[in-house]
């Protein structure tokens, strides 16, 4: 049996495809042959390459939302040039691949794989985080034969209820079997304190990062701190740190560019709180993990999804705390994380984010395609 994975090349893409083919081949009698079909992109390229799954790139353009003389030319080259080629690329791909199912998590990336795959009749499956699905999803839903959907059917828009199975999100099984004890050798905790995870997605978050810089020296008071940068911040980030950061405080805090799965896992097994931006792979991590949670949504996220996304998470756990970027003031948000641990019972609501998640979604995936394949 073969399956192309389709995908962007964010955190929020590939990490559901990795745990999705994690079950496949543990759950499947038959062998398994996979090919990651997407753009060139060196974050998915390496995850992939860790499994010991081929990748293979094709072109795909963008339809970018900002205005301007540049930015409507890029559109229009994109549409007339570059995804016509990349379509093209993927046809001969797959058509000499020859896959049982293509099955995708959307994104631009997967538009070509998509496109190509249905001319060649290929099945397609599609999987849809976001309570409000993404431009590609929505325009690729009548070539699939069946939507998994992170969130409830009835909170999803646009797609035909028919095709629509609720499965969750699929989530790396590793990352819910972290221990505190090596959470606290990994990140040199003294646990005197509450810890704070800020997370700013796959490739970090810069006005995260800006509001971190300004509340630290008041924070490190009260808590310990955790602090994914992303890789092209942390330098600016490590040095501003230095400088505003109290002698006696910086022992609790603890920033990396980028946590591997490892300690990822371990951040959030010692973890108090979580506060973060909300793409689904991250609010359905923070939910089987069982933690409360600040999440801020990416503004300009396409058709506002992160803040419908955080919206309807916060309405049906009672987990979360919702801060619009436009409301995010250090005072305003200080003033939110000590209500939350002085006023509210902080287990508790982990237990509401917990409530929330299924668990077993790569697993019921997984489950699901090989019993289309073997049928």
């Amino acid at each position: 049996m073969k399956i192309i994975l389709a995908g962007g090349g964010t955190g929020g893409h590939t990490f559901p495809l990795i745990a999705v083919l994690r079950e496949i081949k543990r759950h499947s009698l038959n062998a398994v042959d996979f090919l990651y079909l997407g753009p060139n992109d060196k974050f998915a390229y390496d995850a992939f390459l860790k499994e010991g799954i081929n990748t293979s790139f094709c072109l795909a353009g963008k339809i970018r939302r900002y205005g301007g003389f540049s930015t409507f030319i890029k559109n229009i080259n994109d549409m007339l040039f570059v995804t016509p080629f990349g379509i093209l690329q993927a046809f001969i791909k797959i058509y000499f691949y020859m896959p049982d199912l293509i099955f995708s998590k959307g994104g631009y990336g997967s538009f070509p794989v998509i496109i190509a795959a249905t001319l060649l009749g290929v099945p397609v499956i599609l999987h849809e985080s976001d309570v409000i699905p993404g431009k590609t999803n929505r325009t690729l839903a009548s070539f699939a034969f069946k939507i998994y959907t992170a969130f409830p059917e009835k909170n999803v828009s646009y797609f035909p209820l028919k095709k629509m199975v609720q499965t969750g999100n699929p989530i790396r099984e590793n990352i819910l079997n972290g221990s505190p004890q090596k959470g606290k050798e990994i990140f040199n905790l003294d646990f005197k304190k509450p810890t704070i995870l800020f997370l700013g997605g796959s490739q970090g978050s810069v006005r995260i990062n800006e509001l971190i810089i300004q509340v630290a020296p008041e924070l490190l008071k009260l808590f310990e701190i955790i602090h994914q940068s992303g890789y092209e911040d942390y330098e600016r980030v490590k040095e501003y740190m230095k400088a505003l950061i109290p002698e006696d405080l910086k022992q609790d805090y603890h920033l990396f560019p980028f946590l591997n799965e490892e300690e990822i896992k371990s951040a959030y097994a010692v973890s108090d709180a979580i506060v973060a931006r909300a793409g689904a792979g991250t609010i359905f991590e923070i939910s089987a993990n069982g933690k409360p949670s600040i999440l801020i949504p990416l503004p300009e996220a396409a058709q506002n999804h992160q803040l419908k996304n955080a919206l309807t998470y916060a309405k049906l756990t009672g987990s979360a705390i919702v801060i619009e970027e436009k409301n995010l003031t250090p005072n305003f948000f200080i003033a939110e994380l000590k209500n939350l641990f002085q006023f509210k019972n902080v287990k508790k609501l982990g237990e509401q984010a917990k409530q929330f998640s299924i668990l077993n979604s790569a697993e019921i995936i997984a489950k699901d395609i090989i019993k289309f394949l073997e049928s």
